[in-house]
């Protein structure tokens, strides 16, 4: 019985796609990843979940309208901003609202 001397290449030859490679035609290109999970007890649903995946770049996400990151005070700056002002003018407004039923002394 004979062995091989060697393993085989796990790339074929010519095939030099590396790590980089794939991850930027996957990001250039997108992919998506979609499941649902069942759970069931003598055929009553107890939990349903439903997992949606996409992997892209940034660029392509904004192509596909997707940008929830800029309004999203935990990861913008300016989104903090603008929620922090539109909070301040709700206040603002409160108090002058409290302000005029008060009855002067």
């Amino acid at each position: 019985m004979s062995f091989p001397s060697r393993l085989p290449d796990p790339q074929p030859p010519g095939g030099s796609a590396n790590l980089a490679d794939i991850l930027e035609r996957v990001l250039d290109k997108g992919v998506v990843i979609a499941g649902d999970i069942k759970i069931n007890l003598l055929d009553i649903e107890l939990l349903t979940i439903k997992l949606r995946l996409i992997v892209v770049s940034v660029d392509k996400a904004k192509e596909m309208g997707i940008d929830w990151w800029e309004h999203d005070p935990a990861l913008s700056p300016g989104a903090r901003k603008k929620e922090l002002g539109a909070e301040n003018e709700r206040l603002q407004a409160r108090i002058a609202e409290l302000e005029s039923r008060e009855e002067p002394r």
